[in-house]
Formats: C-alpha cells, sequence, structure tokens
C-alpha cells in the first residue's frame, strides 16, 4: 500500500509537472527570443538561453520605437485605463443592481432581474454595430469613455452579487433596521465588507477581461493615441511579416503585454481564490 500511494503521488506530480512545461515553455520561448536580434529569431538559432539584446530590445520597445514599431508605453496605459474602468464599473453597477433586486420591493423586480440575466445572449461581439452607431453618435469614438463605458454592464456579475447577497441572513438585516440603519448604510458596512472576497474575485476576472478586449478597441480606435496594447500587438505582426524582421520586438511587446495581468492575479491570489471557493458567509 505505502509504495502504492508512493507511485500515484509521483505519478500526479509527474503529470502535474508536465502541465506546467506545457502552459510555461511558450512563454519563455516568448521571451528568450525577445532577447535575440531579429535576425537570430528568422534563422532558429535562438536556442534555449537569453541573448545579449535583451536591454536594447525592451528599451526599443518601450522608449525609443523603430520603423514600424512605435512605442508600446502608452498603448500599455490605455489597455490599463481601460481595463481598470471596465473592472471597477462592472462590479459597481453590479453590486447596486443586485443590491436593488435582493433587497427592495418594487413592481416587475423578478422580471427585471431575468431581463438582465438574458442580456448574457447579447455579448458586445452580437450588438457591437449598433453599439457602435450610438458611441459615433454620442461623439465618444478614439476615447476612453467610448472604450469602457458599452463593456461596463454585466448580468454575471449582477447573478453572482445577488447570490451573495441571498446568503445574508435575515437576521443580519433585521438586526440593522432596528439600529437605525437606513439602505445606503446597510450596504457600505455590512454587505460591502461581506462581499469583499466576492469582489476581488470579480475584479480579477474582469479586469483581464476588459485587458484582453480585442474587436471592440479595434473598431472604435482610428487615432494611434487611443490603441490598446492587445490590438497593437495584432499590428505590429501585421509589421514583421510584410517589413523588416522584428518579431524579436513583438515578443517583446507580447512578454509586456503579459505583465499587467500577472501582477494582479500575483497580487490579489488570496482574495481571488477565497472568492471562488467561499460557500458561507
Amino acid at each position: 500500500m505505502v509504495e502504492r500511494g508512493r507511485t500515484l503521488t509521483l505519478l500526479a506530480h509527474a503529470t502535474l509537472i508536465l502541465g506546467v512545461v506545457v502552459m510555461v515553455l511558450p512563454v519563455y520561448l516568448a521571451f528568450i527570443a525577445s532577447t535575440h536580434p531579429g535576425t537570430d529569431f528568422l534563422n532558429g538559432r535562438i536556442g534555449f538561453l537569453p541573448g545579449g539584446q535583451m536591454l536594447a530590445n525592451y528599451e526599443t520597445v518601450l522608449f525609443t520605437g523603430a520603423p514600424g514599431v512605435p512605442t508600446v508605453g502608452p498603448m500599455l496605459w490605455n489597455s490599463f485605463v481601460m481595463a481598470m474602468g471596465i473592472a471597477v464599473g462592472k462590479i459597481v453597477i453590479s453590486l447596486l443592481s443586485a443590491f436593488a433586486v435582493c433587497y427592495f420591493r418594487f413592481p416587475f423586480r423578478v422580471a427585471a432581474f431575468w431581463v438582465i440575466f438574458l442580456t448574457l445572449m447579447l455579448p458586445v461581439e452580437v450588438r457591437i454595430l449598433p453599439t457602435y452607431q450610438v458611441v459615433a453618435g454620442l461623439g465618444l469614438l478614439n476615447s476612453a469613455s467610448g472604450l469602457i463605458l458599452p463593456l461596463i454592464a454585466s448580468a454575471t456579475a449582477t447573478f453572482l452579487f445577488r447570490q451573495v447577497f441571498m446568503t445574508i441572513p435575515d437576521e443580519l438585516t433585521e438586526a440593522a433596521v432596528m439600529d437605525g440603519a437606513g439602505p445606503l448604510r446597510f450596504f457600505w458596512s455590512i454587505l460591502l465588507p461581506l462581499s469583499r472576497a466576492n469582489i476581488g474575485a470579480l475584479f480579477v476576472i474582469l479586469f483581464i477581461y476588459g485587458w484582453n478586449q480585442y474587436l471592440w478597441p479595434l473598431m472604435m480606435t482610428t487615432d494611434s493615441a487611443h490603441y490598446t496594447i492587445v490590438t497593437t500587438l495584432q499590428r505590429l505582426a501585421g509589421t514583421a511579416l510584410e517589413e523588416a524582421p522584428v518579431w524579436h520586438l513583438v515578443m517583446a511587446t507580447a512578454i509586456l503585454a503579459m505583465l499587467p495581468p500577472v501582477l494582479v492575479i500575483a497580487l490579489m491570489q488570496r482574495l481571488f481564490v477565497k472568492g471562488l471557493i467561499e460557500a458561507e458567509k
């Protein structure tokens, strides 16, 4: 039994290590490619060790630029603003809408919730043309507001917060009313602290969702000052196919594009895991 248990443990660890290698190897190769000259990349001479061009390549991408390769610092900032705006906007609106459908009694309250829930069937890709027409009519093309506002409503987050609020005992609500707490005080002092882990988990998911947006920023930004890093990567890949060999700079941009989501996950890992597995208050 002991030998069998040891064998199963070794097999499980080997499987996990293989999975990590499969996931990490492409990222590692992209990093290695970003440290070599472009000619080494095209000739297949990058190997598995970093080259001597790392500082020069990342300096080119971040600060100086190159023919056909703009500096990506502003694009990173645009993506950060968009991702933060979408994440915070979705959480705030979803908290308020879930609070309304859980704790207020008004006509068609249940119907309103299901109408919100049915919007899951209409993602931005389905309604992109009318959304674009509305944004263009409001003069929000090539602006941070135009990037963020059409994407800040979230039926999924509303549903999740509603489920969280429904687990809160009625006795706690009654005690708050007896202590003289109004709706906003109850929301601010009781519901928000109890939803902290769920807010953290949703923030991570929604930040990555906003950061990875491609189709919407591609359609509504025509000014390079408002490009996001994801759309910039697509344009750089086209440049690398048509002009000078700049795949090493494309790989450097890809590595930089991965850093903010990775940092968000690393910094909020505890809240993220707790918010996903927490079942009771």
